[in-house]
C-alpha cells in the first residue's frame, strides 16, 4: 500500500475501501522497519498523527471532505516551520526548538487534510546538497546506502522512496528540490518563485530560495501544488493564479514541440555515467513526436549572479548567529556575504537580468530546456562533497552543483524526473526547465516522459 502512488491512495480513501488510520498506519509501520538504516525522519509524531487520522476519518464518515490532500501521510522538512512540533533546522542551536506557528506551506497541507508523520532530514540550514547534520547524521541513499541521498530534501527525498511517506515539502535555493529527487529516484518540482508563497520578515524579495512538492510521480506533484500554490498578500511576490490549475489534467501531445537539450549547460564536466544515461532523454522525447535539438547555451554569468546572491543571504540570514557554534559550510558563506559589496550586488542584478532577457529569447524558440539535474550520480556518504568530476579538481563545495543552480537564476520553473541508472544502479534524474511561470507546462512534460520510461517505478534495493 505505500508504494501506491499519492492519487491512488486518495482514490481508495474516497472509496472508503481504506481509512485514513490504516493508511498511515502502513506508513508508519514502514518508517519503523526502513527508518533505522537511510536516517530520512528525525523527528516522528506518530500518536499526533494517529489523532488526526482518525479525525479525517470522521470528517469522510460526515461526508466531509477537506481537500485534495485528505487522509494523505506526509512529513516536513527540517528547515520548515511545524506548530507544535520540533523544527531543529540541522543546527545544535536549534535542537529543542519548537515553532508556534506553521509555515505557509504547512499549513496548507494541512488545510488540505494531509496528516503530518514528522519532519524529515536537512543539512544545517539547508547549506549543501549532501544531507549530514551534527544534530542527526547522515540520511543515505536507499538505492545504495553507502551513498548520499543529496540534499539539502536529502531526508525527504529517501523518505518517499522508500515509502515512508506519500508526499513530501522541500525547498530549493541552488537544487536543494531537485538533486536528492535525482540521486533517490522521485520527482521534485522547484517552482517560479512567487507560485508557492513563502513569506520573510527578513528577505522578502529573495527569489533564488523557493518551496516546493516532492513526490514519487509527476502526477503526485500536480496534486500537492493544487494545495500548496496561490495568492498569499504576506508574500509581495505571489503568483496570483489559483493552485486550482494544478487540478488540470497532465495529459500533453508533444507533436511539434521544440526542446532544447544541453547535455553540459554550456561546458560543465559532467560525470561520465550521468552523461551516458541523460543522454536517452532527447530520443524519448522524439519518441513522443516533439523536436529535440541540441544547443549550446551560455549560462556562465549565473555563477557570479548565484554566487553573490546567496553569499548575501547567508549573510543577512545567519551573520548574527555565534558563528564558532555553526558549521563549516554556513560559516563559510557568512564570511562570503560580508565580503559583499554594494558594486557586488549590482553587477548581479545586472548579470541576472541580461540573462533573463537573453533566455526570454531562447523560450521564444523553445518550448523546454532538459539538462542533467546533477553533474555527478550519488556519491559515497562518508564525502562531505564531491571535489572532482571526471579528474578534475573543483574549487570548493558549491561547484558540483552548478547544473542546478545555474537554472535557479533563471527564475524559470524546473523539474527532476526519474531517468534511468548508472551501471552500478545508482538513480540519474533528468531536468525539465520551462518558461518562467509555465509551472504545470513543466509537469506535464514530466508526466509524459515518466509514462513513456517508466524509471521511476524501481523501487531502493533496502529491504
Amino acid at each position: 500500500m505505500f508504494y501506491l502512488t499519492a492519487t491512488e491512495m486518495l482514490k481508495l480513501l474516497r472509496a472508503r475501501e481504506v481509512s485514513a488510520v490504516e493508511l498511515l498506519d502502513a506508513h508508519l509501520r514502514r518508517i519503523e522497519e526502513i527508518n533505522p538504516e537511510v536516517n530520512a525522519i528525525v523527528t516522528l509524531v506518530a500518536e499526533r498523527a494517529r489523532e488526526e487520522a482518525r479525525e479525517a476519518d470522521r470528517d469522510l464518515a460526515r461526508g466531509h471532505w477537506r481537500g485534495p490532500l485528505h487522509g494523505l501521510p506526509v512529513a516536513h522538512k527540517d528547515l520548515t516551520d511545524t506548530a507544535g512540533i520540533r523544527t531543529t533546522y540541522g543546527s545544535p542551536l536549534f535542537a529543542d526548538h519548537v515553532p508556534v506557528k506553521d509555515a505557509p506551506i504547512v499549513r496548507r497541507m494541512r488545510e488540505a487534510g494531509a496528516i503530518t508523520v514528522g519532519k524529515t532530514n536537512t543539512p544545517e540550514f539547508g547549506t549543501g546538497s549532501h544531507t549530514v547534520n551534527e544534530l542527526f547524521g547522515a540520511t543515505r541513499n536507499p538505492y545504495d546506502l553507502s551513498k548520499s541521498a543529496g540534499g539539502s530534501s536529502g531526508g525527504a527525498a529517501a523518505a518517499l522512496a522508500t515509502g515512508m511517506v506519500a508526499l513530501a515539502d522541500g525547498s530549493d535555493m541552488g537544487g536543494s528540490l531537485r538533486n536528492p529527487a535525482s540521486f533517490c529516484n522521485v520527482a521534485g518540482l522547484r517552482p517560479t518563485p512567487g507560485r508557492v508563497p513563502s513569506p520573510s520578515a527578513i528577505a522578502a524579495w529573495f527569489t533564488l530560495g523557493v518551496s516546493g512538492p516532492m513526490a514519487r510521480t509527476a502526477e503526485d506533484l500536480a496534486l500537492m501544488m493544487s494545495a500548496v500554490a496561490g495568492f498569499d498578500a504576506a508574500s509581495p511576490l505571489s503568483i496570483t493564479e489559483s493552485g486550482a490549475v494544478f487540478a488540470e489534467p497532465l495529459e500533453l501531445d508533444l507533436t511539434g514541440l521544440r526542446i532544447a537539450w544541453s547535455p553540459d549547460l554550456g561546458g560543465l564536466p559532467v560525470d561520465t555515467e550521468t552523461a551516458k544515461v541523460t543522454a536517452d532523454a532527447p530520443a524519448v522525447l522524439e519518441g513522443l513526436g516533439a523536436r529535440v535539438e541540441r544547443v549550446d547555451l551560455d549560462l556562465s554569468d549565473a555563477e557570479d549572479a548565484f554566487r553573490v546572491y546567496r553569499a548575501w543571504h547567508y549573510a543577512s540570514s545567519f551573520g548574527d548567529l555565534p558563528q564558532d557554534r555553526v558549521g563549516e559550510n554556513v560559516r563559510w558563506n557568512v564570511e562570503r556575504g560580508r565580503e559583499v559589496t554594494g558594486a557586488d550586488l549590482a553587477r548581479a542584478e545586472r548579470l541576472r537580468s541580461g540573462l533573463y532577457q537573453r533566455m526570454g529569447d531562447f523560450f521564444r524558440t523553445y518550448d523546454f530546456l532538459i539538462a542533467p539535474v546533477s553533474q555527478v550520480p550519488p556519491f559515497p556518504v562518508d564525502a562531505p562533497y564531491v571535489s572532482e568530476i571526471n579528474g578534475q579538481a573543483l574549487p570548493d563545495y558549491l561547484s558540483w552543483m552548478r547544473s542546478a543552480y545555474w537554472i535557479s537564476v533563471l527564475h524559470a520553473p524546473a523539474a527532476s524526473v526519474p531517468c534511468g541508472f548508472t551501471g552500478g544502479g545508482l538513480p540519474v534524474g533528468v531536468q525539465i526547465v520551462g518558461r518562467p511561470f509555465a509551472d504545470m507546462q513543466v509537469l506535464r512534460l514530466a508526466h509524459a516522459f515518466e509514462r513513456a520510461t517508466g524509471h521511476g517505478t524501481r523501487r531502493p534495493t533496502c529491504r
